[in-house]
């Protein structure tokens, strides 16, 4: 098999290529004048071929991962298998108004008409039970930072107290509380709008305990701006980020910082100054496991 990695996503594959001893190509990409994408792969491919991107700003690497992939079959490949650690336009998953166009659903099916294997980490999802409800095809595997995230905190903190946000991350922090004998609580948090959230602490001594707020994306930073300020409200000693994908949108990055966040800790499923818990070796193991 080889790997097929774009320029973004490089030195990620490049760790994982050495996890599967496997060997790595690059994907030349051009952008003309007009932003059309020019992609190009090596000449020659084996029947297994593993993609590599992850899929944050996503409306210019989905077009070139539909050239890629299309390209891939013409040169030979007979099993393409995606490796997407953020996978985007998974919020959209129903129709909250007549025309609105689910673009889980949508984005999905393209997915599975490209690719035979999915693996992803930690996706966005509400109101289904498992990827393959969005990428209908058997191997669409979701992943979950958790133990990656819970090693490397024990390795910075001997104790915290880990906050979710809200209810959906309850499944991370729990986890991760569990693996590292930490205390967890979950916030009750109500979204009003893309930067506005309102958001209250259940019952617990913060009282000078260093706290790791956990979750799955860091996006606008609203939410975990509120905590971090809610945190301090109720006298917490140092306040921390622990999150899976560091989208960082915009002034997300000092909007956080600037409301009393120690520092922030991500995963290098995107390429980000934060990104220090690597997850070669997650990916690795999984890819092996469908080989």
């Amino acid at each position: 098999m080889i790997i097929l990695a774009f320029p973004d996503y490089l030195s990620q594959a490049q760790r994982l290529t050495s996890r599967l001893n496997a060997e790595l190509a690059e994907v030349t990409i051009h952008h003309f004048p007009d932003s059309e994408s020019f992609v190009q792969l090596p000449p020659s491919l084996p029947e297994h071929v593993i993609v590599c991107r992850s899929l944050n700003q996503p409306n210019d690497k989905l077009i070139e991962l539909l050239l890629c992939a299309s390209t891939a079959r013409e040169l030979g490949a007979k099993r393409l298998t995606l490796v997407a650690p953020y996978l985007s336009y998974m919020r959209q998953d129903f129709a909250s108004q007549p025309g609105v166009a689910v673009s889980q659903r949508i984005i999905g099916k393209m997915l599975a008409g490209l690719f035979d294997d999915v693996l992803t980490v930690d996706p966005h999802l509400h109101r289904i039970a498992s990827l393959d409800q969005a990428i209908p095809i058997k191997n669409a595997i979701s992943l979950t930072a958790a133990d990656e995230i819970g090693c490397f905190l024990k390795q910075q903190l001997d104790y915290a107290v880990l906050l979710g946000p809200d209810s959906e991350s309850e499944q991370w922090v729990s986890r991760i509380a569990r693996q590292i004998g930490f205390d967890y609580a979950i916030a009750h948090k109500e979204r009003l709008g893309d930067k506005h959230v309102e958001m209250t602490l259940p019952a617990n001594d913060y009282a000078n305990k260093p706290v790791v707020i956990v979750d799955d994306m860091a996006s606008t930073g609203r939410t975990l701006t509120k905590a971090a300020r809610l945190l301090k409200a109720a006298g917490a000693g140092d306040i921390y980020v622990a999150v899976t994908h560091p989208l960082f949108c915009g002034d997300a990055e000092a909007h956080i910082l600037e409301a009393g966040i120690k520092t922030i800790w991500s995963t290098d499923s995107i390429d980000h100054p934060t990104s220090c818990i690597h997850l070669d070796a997650l990916l690795g193991d999984a890819v092996r496991a469908i080989v």
